[in-house]
């Protein structure tokens, strides 16, 4: 988590929301993808840190299958897009920073990653266990204090920015 934290911070440092995933093999602890959000440099909005880190990590491996065999580290609750992209990958475990009130997907805006405690059972649909994860581990508020910090602090300075600098933030080559 301390590598994820230190790749929000250098993609926060670029005017990206601060936000960094680690993809580390199981077995050997090694490194495979470690990624911060690129939405800005790229004009993507899917460039999530997790979701370039589940691209770079199943390149690094030579098949996307073997991010069953995985641990994802992120620094922040994964959004609903981050988490399906997780779902489909199967990636084997996730671990979180902190919680994302607004758009998390671990429950604190709807529940994706793992099934509810607290399912409508009367409702129309309600959350299952994924068809392809439906072991996933996840585990969340590791090093929240800091993770939650970085992202508050942040967004501060982004309010409290001259309207004159919130043009787009741009980064070629």
């Amino acid at each position: 988590m301390r590598r994820a934290l230190e790749i929000a911070r250098f993609g926060g440092a670029r005017g990206e929301v601060p936000i960094g995933a680690v993809i580390v093999e199981n077995d050997t602890g090694r490194v495979v993808a470690a990624c911060a959000n690129a939405c800005e440099r790229d004009g993507d909005p899917t460039a999530h840190a997790e979701l370039r880190a589940i691209r770079m990590g199943a390149e690094t491996l030579g098949n996307w299958r073997h991010l069953r065999k995985t641990t994802m580290y992120v620094t922040l609750e994964p959004c609903a897009m981050c988490a399906g992209g997780i779902l489909q990958a199967r990636v084997g475990r996730v671990v979180y920073g902190a919680k994302n009130a607004l758009l998390g997907a671990d429950g604190s805006w709807v529940s994706v990653l793992r099934k509810s405690d607290a399912v409508d059972e009367s409702a129309a649909t309600t959350t299952r266990p994924h068809a392809f994860s439906p072991d996933l581990d996840v585990t969340g508020g590791v090093l929240a204090e800091e993770t939650g910090a970085l992202m508050k602090e942040f967004f501060r300075a982004r309010r409290e920015r001259p309207m004159g600098d919130a043009g787009r933030f741009e980064e070629k080559g």
